[in-house]
């Protein structure tokens, strides 16, 4: 399951990347770092990242901010045509 770590709805990109991945079919659970430590500490230690949204579709495959080209890309992976 792809997993979209987010600030909540004030922050841009995390709703662009959430409204995008809606309109290209791709499904996803949203968390909320601001009300889960152990995803904030996942998020920033683990995976290194310090702005959101970060996108994991896997160990290996995942990115931060508002990234059209891999949502696109994962879409097309998926075999999901829009």
């Amino acid at each position: 399951m792809i997993i979209v770590y987010t600030t909540g709805p004030e922050c841009i990109r995390c709703t662009m990347t959430k409204r995008l991945l809606t309109q290209k079919g791709v499904r996803f659970i949203e968390v909320d770092i601001r009300t889960n430590p152990t995803a904030r500490e996942y998020v920033v230690d683990d995976l290194g990242y310090t702005q959101a949204p970060v996108v994991v579709v896997s160990d290996e495959d995942h990115w931060s901010g508002f990234r059209p080209d891999k949502v696109d890309a994962l879409a097309s992976r998926l075999g999901i045509v829009r």
